[in-house]
């Protein structure tokens, strides 16, 4: 299940002339002046709320007005088109665009295209996407957009952000709600400093405002969670409200309410078991004695019998369909294998629940936000021994027992009855789980190295690497293996390799044979050679104290690297560089040189163990950084006896 938060930005119109001005006064060269390094901005982005009661219940609509100021000519290149989303539950009512030639011409935008919204070949949903082009861009024209929707289910208000791909001078959320309705909300973001909040009465109505002027662009980077995260935005939901008798009715007050509404999607399938499906589980479990060995296998066929396709339709992408639909279709979206999943384990007397459970793309907690938004995925929650597992049925490399890493450390709504539910963390899998152990044995030859190379992994490493086999196309595995064994230089050449798969993905290893010609060099009767075949965290000094925003880990691990050079006849070691130790609260590493027998041996051991590694860590991380890169430097050398 995903709760699809629309983050895009539509460009507004405003009834005003913008002659030779563009907000609050501004000339177009003072906007230019403000913003030198920027091809565009936003000068409005309004976004306006009116909830009130209708027939006794939430209404909600909702209009977005925006306006974007072209700076620069090269902006007219890809930022000319734009397009705006809807759905059943964000319902289209009306919509305009235009642009403002600098000049003061309205030359409306006329031709209009809309498409379902897909965002990936395993994903569809009815969410539609219309697409457009401002005619006229240049520099000094502003391009307007006003977009009105009526909110279906007024349970799914969508997080506001006032921050995006580009500056927005005035970003303002106005949110027009009854007295009868009781608003709440939440500041959310890395700095909510700047961001001006204001409640109204005026008549009947509280007006709620939001103001952040002069918001810089967010600042991306690859290795930043997601931007729910660090980017400033409010959430707002309804707590109650007072039907026509004047009695208090609660909406979304607690996390019971938002159980109700989430219990109310599942409450009417899997009624009965499908037959096909009854026997399947009668096969799978036949010659299994305990609820752990049934659970293990019905899990495994799930995995590797039904194809993850997500499909949201409406409330299809809240409700699951029947298991029995599922099994006969053979795939499902993550409501699916979790309606299978429960179905079949209970069938075979293992208790099992619908679990809601948001990623760690989302920052939010049922216990302190339980909203609908609080969940985009759902799962199977089983009990065994007293113990909840928590298992994912759209993850085919997943381990049983063994949770998915991106919902590692989030709560989970675990489903147990109509009128019980329980609140459970997800555990944190922890580093010495999660291991690499990568060695290396070298032999000198006359063109250079000659070498063997195997990798042992455990944990989520071994499921990467398993997912990567299902993936990798046989034609390239040839050079999928050579990038995955790299080492040394760019000369590196892959001589052979083998898999060997162990009886589930939490462990496997894989071997390769290779060359690497010139990296050794000879000089007289001396060879120099750098035991440092990889150089990791080159150029990942964090950008301190500027960048403020989190670096994200899949999971926590340990990294264990062993380099081993045999020495050839008719030569002795004449100088081993010195090892190196250093750890600090963030993380650190380990290297040691060492002589046994006829081989040289460098170790060299990392350790991660974060999930989220936060601005004040940075100072922490750069430093061990200082203290590893010189050791990349050394080089041991070989005297002929």
């Amino acid at each position: 299940m995903r709760n699809k938060i629309t983050c895009f930005f539509l460009f507004g119109c405003v009834s005003l002339s913008l002659t030779g001005n563009s907000a609050n006064g501004q000339t177009f060269e003072s906007i230019r002046k403000q913003f030198p390094d920027e091809k565009a901005v936003l000068l409005n982005r309004t976004l306006e709320y009116n909830i009130d009661l209708k027939e006794g219940k939430p209404y909600v609509e909702s209009h977005e007005v925006q306006q974007i100021e072209y700076l620069l000519g090269s902006a007219t290149a890809y930022m000319g088109g734009y397009s705006f989303y809807h759905s059943s539950f964000q319902q289209l009512i009306a919509y305009e665009a235009y642009t403002r030639t600098p000049d003061d011409k309205k030359l409306k935008v006329n031709e209009f295209k809309t498409s379902t919204d897909k965002e990936s070949f395993v994903f569809y949903d009815d969410v539609k996407q219309t697409t457009f082009n401002f005619p006229a861009v240049e520099p000094g024209a502003v391009g307007n957009l006003q977009v009105s929707w009526r909110n279906t289910d007024p349970h799914l208000l969508s997080a506001y952000y006032f921050t995006g791909y580009m500056p927005v001078v005035n970003s303002q959320l106005k949110i027009t709600v009854s007295k009868d309705i009781s608003l709440k909300y939440r500041l959310m973001g890395l700095d909510t400093s700047n961001i001006a909040v204001t409640v109204e009465s005026k008549h009947r109505n509280n007006i709620y405002t939001f103001l952040y002027k002069n918001c810089p662009a967010d600042k991306r980077y690859p290795d930043a969670p997601n931007f729910a995260w660090y980017s400033p935005h409010v959430i707002f939901y309804i707590e109650n409200y007072k039907d026509d008798n004047g009695a208090t009715v609660s909406y979304l007050s607690n996390a019971d309410d938002l159980y109700k509404l989430n219990y109310s999607f599942v409450k009417s399938i899997n009624t009965a078991i499908n037959p096909e499906l009854k026997h399947i589980v009668d096969t799978l479990t036949a010659n299994l004695t305990t609820q752990e060995s049934k659970a293990r296998s019905i899990y495994s066929w799930v995995q590797h019998h039904i194809k993850y396709v997500a499909f949201e339709d409406g409330m299809g992408g809240f409700v699951p369909r029947d298991a029995g639909l599922v099994c006969s279709r053979r795939f499902g979206d993550c409501k699916d294998m979790a309606s299978i999943l429960t179905e079949m384990l209970n069938a075979a007397g293992v208790p099992a629940y619908f679990t809601w459970i948001g990623t760690r793309d989302l920052p939010y907690e049922f216990s302190s936000e339980p909203l609908p938004l609080v969940s985009n995925h759902m799962i199977c929650a089983i009990k065994l021994d007293g113990k909840f597992i928590f298992l994912d049925g759209t993850d085919p490399t997943c381990v049983f027992g063994m949770p998915p890493s991106a919902i590692q450390d989030k709560e989970a709504m675990v489903g147990i009855s109509e009128k019980e539910y329980k609140i459970l963390k997800v555990p944190i899998i922890e580093k010495n789980k999660n291991t690499e152990v990568d060695t290396t044995w070298l032999e000198l030859t006359p063109d250079g190295l000659k070498g063997k190379v195997k990798k042992d992994l455990t944990g989520y490493q071994s499921m990467n690497m398993y997912g990567k086999l299902m993936y990798w196309n046989s034609r390239n595995i040839n050079e999928d293996m050579k990038d995955e064994f790299e080492r040394g230089s760019n000369k590196f050449k892959l001589d052979t390799f083998h898999v060997d798969k162990a009886p589930t993905t939490d462990q496997i290893s894989i071997s390769a044979g290779f060359s690497l010609p010139d990296y050794a060099k000879k000089i007289g009767n001396e060879y120099y050679l750098n035991l440092n075949l990889f150089r990791f965290f080159e150029h990942e000094e964090i950008d301190y104290p500027r960048r403020k925003i989190p670096i994200e880990y899949s999971f926590k691990y340990t990294k264990k690297y062993v380099t081993l050079l045999k020495i050839p006849k008719g030569y002795k070691l004449s100088y081993l560089p010195q090892g190196k130790s250093f750890h600090n609260k963030v993380w650190g590493f380990d290297f040691k040189y060492e002589q046994k027998g006829e081989w040289i041996v460098l170790t060299q051991e990392f350790d991660n163990d974060n999930l989220l590694l936060a601005s004040d860590q940075f100072e922490a991380w750069n430093k061990v950084l200082e203290n590893l890169f010189p050791l990349y430097k050394e080089t041991l050398s070989l005297t002929k006896i």
